[in-house]
């Protein structure tokens, strides 16, 4: 597959953990200034997808191209110093570091990264700088973390369930940044959510997975306009998952 324009593209991935194959013939694709969804029930092999993706874990087949390159020697932070962004499950903070310190964290060779960037997109922070990761709630703890990811400016950025454990009233504040950060640096975005309609509602794409394979892809409009689609194609007749 060669799609123009294309940030990220995958081509019959397959990866898992030791002896435990996971994801098989994954091809999808995310061009610039693109939101892509990634959808399926849990177990569906998503977030094995991104980690392999990011080369948290090797892939076992396929291949991976990011910015038109692809080599599999490439270390994980290597991608990352070329600007593939990956905010995991769990938001990877420090509990006992203040919103602002969190800013001054960087890795060797890295540029640092600018609180004052990341207010662009989440003013919000301002009020909260001092005070401790630790003592913020949930939906503040996951601002911090996109806000950071955003501030290192990737190229591609692939966030991991954004809504974990949020009321719906926060997951629906903090979608439209993730749209407004690809519509304003270009950047592409894959974006693993649960929260089936709200991700749509922001994306242009979407895949959906199901034991592993994507068993289908179509534009977001298409799959918000048939959601008995998405039912179908994954989840039997129950629709156990779906939320809106």
């Amino acid at each position: 597959m060669t799609t123009s324009h294309a940030l990220l593209e995958v081509d019959a991935l397959a990866a898992g953990y030791g002896r435990a194959g996971v994801v098989r013939d994954i091809s999808l694709h995310v061009g610039a200034g693109e939101v892509v969804v990634l959808l399926g029930p849990n177990g569906a092999g998503k977030t094995t997808t991104l980690r392999a993706i990011s080369k948290v874990i090797p892939a076992s087949a396929g291949e991976v191209r990011f910015l038109g390159r692809s080599d599999k020697r490439e270390p994980a932070f290597a991608l990352a110093r070329r600007g593939l962004g990956h905010l995991p499950e769990g938001r990877g903070l420090f509990f006992g570091l203040t919103v602002e310190e969190h800013f001054a964290l960087s890795h060797p060779g890295e540029r640092r990264i600018s609180f004052a960037e990341a207010l662009t997109f989440f003013p919000e922070l301002e009020r909260l700088r001092t005070r401790r990761a630790g003592q913020l709630s949930g939906g503040e703890q996951q601002m911090l973390a996109l806000a950071r990811a955003m501030a290192r400016g990737p190229r591609l950025l692939m966030i991991d369930e954004l809504s974990l454990g949020l009321a719906p009233i926060i997951v629906e504040r903090l979608m439209p940044r993730v749209r407004e950060y690809a519509d304003v640096t270009g950047a592409g975005v894959l974006l693993v959510e649960q929260q089936v309609n709200a991700a749509l509602r922001i994306a242009d794409r979407g895949y959906v997975m199901a034991r592993g394979r994507v068993r289908m892809t179509a534009d977001a409009e298409q799959l918000i306009a048939d959601h008995d689609l998405i039912v179908a194609s994954y989840m039997g007749d129950s629709g156990e998952g779906v939320e809106a």
